[in-house]
């Protein structure tokens, strides 16, 4: 009997809440609609708030709510998960209010909400790029901010990102070199370069990147399988280039993980190369 009782109690709290909001959504009442749409907010009921705040947002137009109500809409949309929506009135926020209140954070999570957004590396990252160009107006525009780190920490997660993408490709080509049917054309030589090249366009815009090592081997091991597949009239200058790669790559990490294999294609590359003292 107690549990038909509790269940009652349940379900009349229910329909008095459904009710209530009815009641909130057919009124005439902006006010009335506005205070109950800020309660719903702060009880985290984000869905009911963003419905109401959607409803006022023409119509509280140049009173002195606009403003709060616009960040609020916002904040209702990144509190569902929903940030692309989000980010979208951010940027409405910031720029109808540009010196307002909530600008600052505004400008914070509009960023943040499309940092959360972004695919993982294999996918198209357009919305990483402008992510980090968010991010990095924020910072411009509030340098002394205590948020400023947390700004730049996702801005090097979301370069990471790219990196990654980057370094697939780099591997693509790779291994479309290493598989290549005809050793001697040019075709293999072309996959192998691309990698190269590749790799060097990203250690140049990203010098600093975790994958430096990953990057700097793999533009080790391109140069020597292009050498190896190379032409007999090219071979020994591709070795020559080759062991130049191992000199820079050894100087740079005398005691990277890789340093077995890197000892190994300089071992096999010089036996290429004539000595110049003979």
């Amino acid at each position: 009997m107690k549990k038909y009782i509790v269940m009652a109690i349940l379900s009349a709290g229910v329909l008095s809440s459904c009710g209530e909001y009815n009641k909130v959504l057919k009124s005439t009442d902006n006010e009335y609609k506005y205070e109950a749409a800020k309660s719903y907010f702060a009880k985290g009921q984000n869905s009911k708030a963003a419905t109401l705040l959607e409803d006022l947002a023409l119509i509280m137009k140049g009173t002195s709510n606009a403003e709060e109500s616009a960040y609020m809409l916002a904040m209702t949309y990144y509190n569902q998960g929903d940030y692309i929506t989000a980010s979208h009135y951010f940027n409405t926020y910031y720029t109808t209010y540009p010196r307002g209140t909530y600008t600052e954070l505004a400008r914070f999570y509009s960023g943040k909400a499309l940092y959360l957004d972004t695919p993982e590396p294999r996918l198209d990252q357009s919305s990483t790029y402008k992510a980090i160009e968010e991010l990095q107006m924020f910072i411009e525009y509030f340098p002394e901010s205590d948020r400023k780190e947390l700004a730049q920490n996702m801005i090097f997660e979301l370069q990471d990102k790219l990196v990654e993408k980057e370094f697939l490709s780099a591997l693509l080509y790779y291994d479309l070199g290493s598989y290549t049917g005809n050793t001697v054309y040019s075709s293999t030589g072309n996959n192998y370069q691309a990698a190269v090249v590749t790799a060097q366009n990203i250690l140049r815009e990203y010098p600093y990147t975790k994958r430096r090592e990953d990057l700097s081997i793999l533009i080790l091991r391109a140069k020597y399988d292009m050498a190896k597949e190379s032409v007999p009239e090219k071979k020994e200058d591709r070795m020559r280039e080759t062991i130049d790669e191992y000199y820079a790559f050894i100087n740079e990490f005398p005691e990277s993980k890789y340093k077995s294999e890197v000892e190994r294609i300089f071992k096999d590359a010089s036996k290429f190369v004539k000595d110049e003292e003979n």
